[in-house]
Parts: C-alpha cells; sequence; structure tokens
C-alpha cells in the first residue's frame, strides 16, 4: 500500500471519530451509485409556525414525538433512552435560503440539531452541545465524506438555551453563508471545498431534532465529541418557534441526471409541486366557519325552520301539559269520591249503634265453592304469640293440635285451609 494510500486510511479513520454526525444519516438511495426515484420539489417560500402541526404531508415526525402549542411552539423532548424526536421534510429544495428561530436543550451529551441533507449526503448543519450553553456550532459535508476541518465555534449572545435565536443559511452554486440573528458569522465558497467536490450541492431535505450524541451505546468518539456520557434522569426539551424555507428553484420535482452528484447534472421537472398543494390546501372547516360561509337567505330559513320546530315542540308541551292537568282532576275527584263513600259508611255504622273504638273486623270468606262460606270475627285479642297481647303461655304448635298446644286463629277458613282434608272435605 502506497504512503498516501495508508495516510488517507488514517485521516479517515481519525475523522470518523471525531466528526460522527455524518453517521447519523442515511440516504434509501444514493444517486452516485444508482438511478433514484426524483425527489418532490418545494418550489415556494413558506414560514412553518409550530404553534400548531404543521401542513399534512410536509413533515414527518420519527423516533418520538412532537409536541405543538403557542406558547412555546415545537417541543422535541427525550423522556428516555432511545428516543431522538425529529422532524424531517417531505420536500426538497435547490439552493435556498432557511430560518430556524431555535431554543437549544440542556443536557450533558445531547444534541439539538438544524440539519440540510441530500440523497448524495451533502450536509449543512447547526449543532447545539448540551454541555455547551454559549457557543452554537456550524458545518458541512460532501458526499457523506467527513472532515473534521469543516465545523466552526460560534458565541451567540444570551446563550443558547435561555432563548430562542434565528439560525439562518444563504445558500447558491457559488457560495453558502450562516447568520446568527442576522449577524454573518461564516462564509463557504463552492471553490474552497475541495475544488467544489466537497460543497453541499445537490437538493436538501430540512430536519429539525434532538439526539443523545452521549448515549452509552454511541462510539467513544460520538461520546467526547457530545461531552460526555447522557443521564437519563430527567428529560430534555428543544424548542422551535418556527421555520421558514425558501427553495431558489421552481417545478415539481427534482432528479438526478448522471451519477456525477454535481449541481450541473440536476434536472428540474416543471409544474406545481406538492408541497405546494399541501400548504395552499383549505383546512377542514369548523362548524363555526361552516355556517359563516352559508348565504343570509339560508341563515333565515335554517332560523325559520328551528322557530317552527320549537313552536313545534312548544305545542307539544301545552299539549301534554293539559292532558296531565286534566287526568289530575279525574285522580282528585275520585279520591274525593272514595273520601266521601268512607264517610257516609262510617255515619251509618254510628247510627246503627256501632263504635269505632271498640271495632272488631268481621268478614265473611269465600269457601272456594261458589259463596261466601261463614263470617268469623277476629278480635283484637286473637293475637298470635309475640305479639302485643303478651307472650304466649305455652309453646305455639302452628297446626294447633296435640295436647297442651295453644290454638292460633286461622287466617283462612277456606280449601287451603289446613283444618280441610286432602280432598277439601271437612
Amino acid at each position: 500500500m502506497s504512503s498516501r494510500s495508508v495516510l488517507m486510511l488514517a485521516f479517515g479513520l481519525f475523522a470518523s471519530i471525531i466528526s460522527p454526525v455524518s453517521g447519523q444519516l442515511y440516504t434509501d438511495c444514493n444517486p452516485l451509485n444508482a438511478t433514484c426515484a426524483p425527489d418532490p420539489a418545494f418550489g415556494t417560500a413558506h414560514t412553518f409556525n409550530f404553534n400548531a402541526t404543521p401542513p399534512t404531508g410536509t413533515f414527518n415526525t420519527t423516533a418520538g414525538t412532537v409536541d405543538y402549542s403557542s406558547a412555546n411552539g415545537a417541543a422535541f423532548t427525550i423522556n428516555k433512552k432511545g428516543e431522538s424526536p425529529t422532524l424531517i421534510s417531505n420536500f426538497y429544495f435547490f439552493f435556498g435560503r432557511t430560518e430556524v428561530h431555535l431554543k437549544a436543550a440542556p443536557g450533558t451529551g445531547i444534541i439539538s440539531s438544524i440539519v440540510w441533507s441530500s440523497d448524495v449526503l451533502d450536509e449543512v448543519d447547526w449543532e447545539f452541545m448540551g454541555g455547551n450553553t454559549t457557543h452554537a456550532s456550524t458545518n458541512y459535508f460532501g458526499k457523506g465524506q467527513p472532515d473534521f476541518h469543516n465545523a466552526d465555534y460560534h458565541p451567540v449572545n444570551g446563550g443558547v438555551q435561555d432563548d430562542y435565536h434565528n439560525y439562518t443559511c444563504v445558500w447558491t452554486k457559488e457560495q453558502l453563508d450562516w447568520y446568527i440573528d442576522s449577524e454573518h458569522i461564516r462564509t463557504l465558497l463552492a471553490k474552497d471545498a475541495n475544488n467544489t467536490l466537497s460543497y453541499p450541492q445537490t437538493p436538501m431535505k430540512l430536519s429539525l431534532g434532538i439526539w443523545a450524541g452521549g448515549d452509552p451505546d454511541q462510539p467513544k468518539g460520538t461520546i467526547e465529541w457530545a461531552g460526555g456520557v447522557t443521564d437519563y434522569a430527567q428529560p430534555y426539551s428543544m424548542y422551535v418557534k418556527s421555520a421558514s424555507v425558501e427553495d431558489y428553484s421552481t417545478g415539481k420535482e427534482y432528479s438526478y441526471g448522471d451519477n456525477s452528484g454535481t449541481w450541473e447534472s440536476i434536472k428540474i421537472a416543471t409544474g406545481n409541486s406538492t408541497a405546494v398543494e399541501n400548504i395552499n390546501k383549505q383546512p377542514e372547516k369548523s362548524l363555526s366557519d361552516k355556517w359563516n360561509d352559508l348565504p343570509s337567505g339560508t341563515k333565515t330559513g335554517v332560523y325559520a325552520g328551528a322557530g317552527g320546530v320549537g313552536a313545534l315542540l312548544f305545542l307539544g308541551l301545552v299539549v301534554y301539559y293539559i292532558k296531565q292537568r286534566r287526568r289530575g282532576k279525574q285522580e282528585a275527584a275520585l279520591a274525593a269520591q272514595r273520601m266521601d263513600q268512607e264517610r257516609m259508611e262510617m255515619e251509618r255504622f254510628k247510627k246503627e249503634g256501632g263504635n269505632p273504638d271498640a271495632l272488631a273486623f268481621d268478614g265473611a270468606e269465600y269457601n272456594g265453592k261458589g259463596g261466601m262460606a261463614s263470617t268469623t270475627t277476629y278480635a283484637v285479642s286473637d293475637s298470635p304469640p309475640g305479639s302485643s297481647a303478651g307472650p304466649p303461655q305455652k309453646a305455639w304448635d302452628p297446626t294447633g293440635s296435640g295436647p297442651g298446644t295453644a290454638s292460633m286463629p286461622l287466617l283462612r277458613d277456606d280449601a287451603m285451609s289446613p283444618r280441610f282434608g286432602a280432598h277439601g272435605g271437612r
């Protein structure tokens, strides 16, 4: 092996240890090695405000969940080992500009990131180490080849974790510029990136995410680069208020004309992009919105119909109320009639010499044979053992038979009485 080959191998190994971020990206199909399907173009400019879920079809969420609120925007939180919530655009831009308002996450080994990446693994980065509260890192790669000279660190006024800052990149075929809060901090000329070979120059998608470079399962070099081992005892959150994306090209999709990976090889198909359709798609209207969109005549008809239904319901309630009042009057009349009958019977009983205070029940019982069998008088004193008549003198035999037993007055004196034979005879 030549000395040049040995040197390049050593350089590659060293770079892979101290520049591990390139290993975090992958491509489903690399146009350097194969013929791949076209990439959907963005073809427009738009600001995504993350106070709510972005329009359907514009971003995918991977490796965790992203929460949205008006106060904090999109929250990317690592709650446990294995989580690295990320938003990845479904669209690509071919030269352009992004502005991301971001507040980085704290935590040793926690990496907050803004990443552009292409199918050939061209890459442009913003990275924020959780253990470094004062600086942001910028980086780039060409065709997935790591180069430890590419990273640079920049102080951020007020720190990266206490407030939101505007992190901007502007990209053309000639140069790439980075800005923090509108202040220009770095420029990369295409000719200075290995004579354009390592210059990012192919259609890019945007990724926003958080990951644990300090996870104990990461390689030693990655853990050291991230600042140390991550402790999962508490959650760590990165917040993104908004992301503005501008595609400097217009069209429906981008495809690679050959395997060179150069910007000259990119073909642009004309037409409206899917991203534009998704962004401009009208959201599902609420009931109040649909009501407000109705013509005044239709609203008047609805009001009239609702009034008619209300009148019918009111009329039904009135009819029901009247019927209930009539029924109540009838029941009250029947009750009064019964009371009058009972009063008249009581007066007749008194006229016949009866004493209501000494009233005993005289009842004629039905004998089950078509007539009244007998008339039996049950006096108040005829009480069973244990009643108000006092304790029994002897043990009580419910059959009323046997020597020395007390006879219990029967409540029945018909065919069901024990005094009848098996066939109802006496």
